[in-house]
């Protein structure tokens, strides 16, 4: 497998803003109304019917308006969300924050916008509106330089929120004035059918039937793009026919009587029908993904004697060709999605075919297979391809996980799930919502199963990564219990290891070390070496360092690199890494200490891991402090102390982190003095996380003196 990129740390200043997949025809006058809007105004929300272009004309207007917002424009998609507690966290996601900690989400999200100038999108909140009315409330009250721009089918409800309603475009005959070729909906047919029909032209023999096949569908951007399509197998006159053809069945022979919502369903209808039945009961199956699904997906959950798994790419390519699906492609692969409005009206086609439950339970089984696939490989040499993977399919690992939560007799498949997906919660910066669904589905099975035990060790590891130890200690030893009563070795193992994980949290060494020596003596012979064996040489490694036993600790590291290297596995070794920096700035090899640390971060460059990468800068800062650039060691110190507040406890709240850190800080100040450390550290406190990495490495210029080196 070649490389992927790398997948940055954190934040990134720029924003997430999807591509724009089409050109966007018309709306100039709207554009330029929001964008006046939106100067005036913290809240603008968009709203309209279905398929008549919020989503897409607020992704014009956030590219026009990008480089007015210095901390970047962020795009949080709630179309699929289901459950309507999980609207907070999702925005966290969208924004990429990676708050381990247990304190309050709104709260962490609030801190993280802080005094950034930026504007968030939040695109489609109709069904979970009250929950997107509280948090966009706390947001705006908590962060003065924040503006909201919403879509929805309808507002939010607030004060001081400025509502603009998207309407259809413009048809032939609004403007008497108007050129037929020059009308914005007439234009879009004609972007659409071009790309449909690369030789379609627009032109005297066929502007007529164009504007009035316009008119007929009310100037709606999706049914005006849906009727584009069928270009490839009939004229713009049989089009025209066979939707007035439809329309007068729905609606009789006035016009009036169609409102604008029937004339979508209308549309989609009609679609739906020129498409095969095969391609129909696909359309419907697919509704059960969430965001978009890669081909082998689609062929386990709707493949059956009816749609036999080997012609499921033909019919997608149908469903392609159509404009049901959209296709994305990337480094990563080529993956579908359903759109939105159209997903919804294949919702109702499973409901009505009887099928729903049906696909669910595929659903569900085939994402609960991919998690123990990712389980499997997530210590060899396709790491970094899991975590790419499962962190595109994050979507429908939650909606999956939801219908096992609320189906009876399914609940155990959730702790199946998530205790698979362990990797994700610890090492990849989702340690708050793996805490939040462990906690949901350990109380859903509340009987003693070896599932249950696995799920226990994986919400200690959790709660080590928020800094809780002492939550992690008594997950651990809950475990510990009941793995004994069901007879479950492994789990006791690991029970054993994640309580030496909390006890090096919390700085007892000597239980640390006794309870780490067995989880390693008892795994060494275990082929499955990530979360156990490995983490556990890495976390002793750190207890000898602590105790002075420098030598044994280098020792134990250099072996857990070379396993490392055997199979592939970076994770663990970018930590191993970390490790043995912070070994070799106490026997005095700073310069090797320096390219330790630099490995470990250009590794975890590649994960999502916050933590790691925080916790690889801390040893940073004293290695540059031992090497006399001290104006570099506060700038790290300033970026440390900012990024802590929004990723978790600093340091973990291990002691002995702390007072290393607070070791290094007083250090600093002794030796720069209090005015030019202030300087340099302001300066760092401005650095995002991915820009305090490349401080680190050598890729950031390094601050100047600034000043003499008194107070």
């Amino acid at each position: 497998m070649r490389l992927l990129m790398a997948t940055p740390t954190g934040w990134r200043r720029e924003g997430n803003l999807p591509a724009e997949l089409t050109s966007f025809i018309g709306r100039t006058r709207l554009l330029a109304n929001l964008k006046r809007h939106l100067g005036e105004s913290r809240l603008v929300t968009v709203t309209g019917i279905g398929g008549v272009g919020k989503s897409r004309t607020v992704l014009r207007l956030a590219h026009l308006v990008r480089p007015l917002y210095p901390d970047g424009v962020w795009f949080a998609d709630l179309a699929r969300l289901q459950d309507a507690g999980m609207v907070k966290h999702t925005i966290s996601s969208a924004l990429r924050i990676a708050d381990q900690s247990s304190r309050a989400e709104s709260e962490s999200l609030s801190e993280w916008v802080g005094e950034r100038d930026m504007l968030l999108i939040i695109d489609t909140c109709e069904h979970v509106v009250q929950g997107c009315a509280e948090l966009v409330h706390e947001l705006l009250e908590a962060a003065p330089n924040l503006k909201v721009l919403a879509t929805s089918r309808q507002s939010l409800h607030l004060p001081y929120e400025h509502v603009v309603p998207v309407p259809p475009l413009q048809v032939p005959g609004d403007d008497p004035a108007e050129s037929l070729f020059t009308n914005e909906a007439v234009q879009l047919f004609a972007a659409r059918a071009g790309a449909s029909v690369p030789d379609f032209q627009l032109d005297e023999s066929n502007i007529g039937a164009v504007a009035e096949l316009c008119r007929r569908l009310d100037g709606i951007p999706l049914a005006i793009e849906l009727a584009a399509v069928r270009l490839r197998a009939l004229s713009v006159e049989q089009i025209l026919g066979l939707l007035a053809d439809r329309f007068s069945l729905l609606a009789g022979a006035s016009r009036t009587a169609l409102p604008r919502h029937q004339t979508l369903r209308a549309a989609i209808g009609w679609s739906h029908e020129l498409c095969e039945p095969a391609e129909r009961l696909l359309w419907a199956r697919l509704s059960v993904f969430a965001g978009d699904f890669e081909l082998d997906a689609a062929r386990f959950v709707c493949s059956d004697a009816r749609l036999p798994s080997e012609d499921i790419t033909d019919l997608v390519t149908g469903l392609v060709e159509k404009s049901i699906l959209l296709i994305r492609s990337n480094h990563a692969g080529v993956r579908y999605k359903l759109i939105d409005t159209l997903a919804e009206y294949g919702e109702e086609w499973l409901d009505k075919l009887g099928q729903k439950q049906q696909m669910q339970q595929r659903h569900l089984e085939y994402y609960l297979s991919l998690a123990q696939r990712s389980e499997d490989a997530w210590s060899g040499p396709r790491q970094i391809y899991w975590f790419v993977r499962m962190r595109q399919e994050h979507d429908n690992v939650r909606v999956a996980l939801e219908h096992a939560l609320k189906t009876p007799g399914k609940e155990v498949l959730a702790l199946t799930l998530l205790s698979s997906l362990w990797f994700m919660w610890v090492c990849c910066g989702f340690a708050r919502e793996g805490r939040l669904y462990l906690e949901r589905a350990l109380e859903a099975n509340p009987g003693h199963s070896r599932e249950r035990c696995k799920a226990l060790w994986v919400l200690s590891y959790v709660k080590s990564a928020q800094g809780d130890s002492a939550g992690a200690q008594a997950a651990a030893e809950t475990c510990s219990t009941e793995a004994v009563r069901v007879g479950d070795s492994r789990a006791v193992i690991l029970a054993s290891k994640m309580q030496g994980t909390a006890a090096l949290l919390q700085g007892d060494l000597q239980k640390a070390s006794a309870l780490l020596g067995v989880a390693i003596e008892f795994n060494t012979d275990n082929k499955e070496l990530n979360p156990g064996l490995l983490p556990a040489i890495v976390e002793l490694s750190l207890v000898l360092s602590s105790q002075g036993e420098l030598y044994e600790a280098e020792s134990l590291l250099q072996d857990c690199l070379q396993v490392c290297r055997e199979r592939g596995e970076l994770w663990v070794s970018s930590h191993a890494q970390w490790a043995l920096a912070g070994a070799r700035i106490a026997t005095g090899l700073v310069d090797e200490a320096l390219q330790n640390v630099r490995e470990a971060l250009r590794i975890k460059r590649h994960f999502h891991d916050t933590l790691g990468t925080l916790l690889a800068l801390e040893t940073a800062a004293r290695i540059f402090a031992a090497q006399e650039e001290l104006p570099t060691t506060a700038k790290l110190l300033g970026a440390l102390q900012q990024n802590w507040k929004t990723a978790g406890l600093p340091q973990l709240g291990a002691p002995w982190m702390t007072e290393d850190h607070n070791a290094c800080v007083r250090d600093c100040v002794r030796r720069m003095g209090e005015l030019a450390y202030k300087n340099a550290f302001e300066e760092g406190a401005r650095l995002d996380l991915d820009e305090a990495s490349a401080l680190a490495l050598g890729e950031l210029d390094a601050p100047a003196e600034s000043g003499p080196q008194t107070a």
